[in-house]
């Protein structure tokens, strides 16, 4: 199942491609974050990708594949971009992410994250800019 959430605590249980595209159109200052989760019981670990609009109006996108070692970011200005990976990541498309240079941002996570820990303000754990 596919959860959306946005910065405001906005939640799209089993998201759908208008929801997805819908949540991404309105970030915004005091809604500049939403996350993507793939949650299923018979995959462990954390499965999603997130969005943060930056003040500078660029996107910072990351996502991850279940471990820590698996988490990655870039930037982007383009808002298609970003919503043509969200949906790719959101069916599983092969090939999804390539339209970017990724950088494994692994280690910028303390063994306290890597364990499951969340920050209190609900976000994942993004990695600082």
């Amino acid at each position: 199942m596919l959860i959306a959430t946005n910065e405001r605590g906005h939640v799209v249980k089993r998201a759908t491609k208008p929801a997805i595209g819908t949540m991404l159109a309105n970030l915004q200052q005091g809604n500049a974050h939403m996350v993507v989760e793939r949650v299923d019981r018979e995959r462990p670990g954390d499965w999603y990708i997130q969005v943060l609009l930056r003040e500078n109006n660029t996107y910072q996108l990351e996502y991850r594949d279940g471990v820590a070692e698996q988490h990655f970011q870039t930037m982007t200005v383009s808002q298609e971009k970003v919503l043509a990976a969200l949906l790719g990541w959101a069916a599983a498309k092969p090939g999804w992410q390539d339209a970017f240079m990724w950088n494994n941002i692994s280690e910028q996570f303390s063994s306290s994250d890597q364990e499951g820990s969340e920050p209190a303000d609900g976000t994942k754990r993004a990695a600082k800019p």
